[in-house]
């Protein structure tokens, strides 16, 4: 079998949303986390990412670039975005805080 690369610009919505989970998730693999893909939004997350001690459990919103939103305030969601080629991980509150000071 000859694998080839896809072209994320050839990705209709979908595929490129489940493209930047599989790449998010991949990352935080080597940070001791697993990534569950929920269907449907759950409180503001895209997935739940556990860490492997069971310390932190993190709800995590995915966007294909920095998104600061109302409905994500006071719910522990965590926004992870891509800038050039890395992606950031950051909790919202904390992403408002750096634009606007505090909230």
């Amino acid at each position: 079998m000859q694998l080839n690369k896809v072209s994320y610009d050839n990705l209709n919505s979908k595929q490129k949303e489940i493209y930047n989970f599989q790449k998010v998730a991949g990352l935080l693999a080597d940070y001791g986390f697993n990534c569950i893909k929920l269907a449907d939004d759950w409180q503001g997350a895209d997935f739940l990412a556990y860490h492997k001690d069971g310390s932190d459990t993190l709800k995590v919103q995915l966007k294909s670039r920095v998104t600061i939103d109302r409905k994500y305030i006071n719910k522990s969601v965590y926004v992870a975005f891509p800038i050039a080629e890395s992606w950031y991980l950051i909790e919202h509150e904390v992403l408002i805080n750096q634009y606007f000071g505090q909230i």
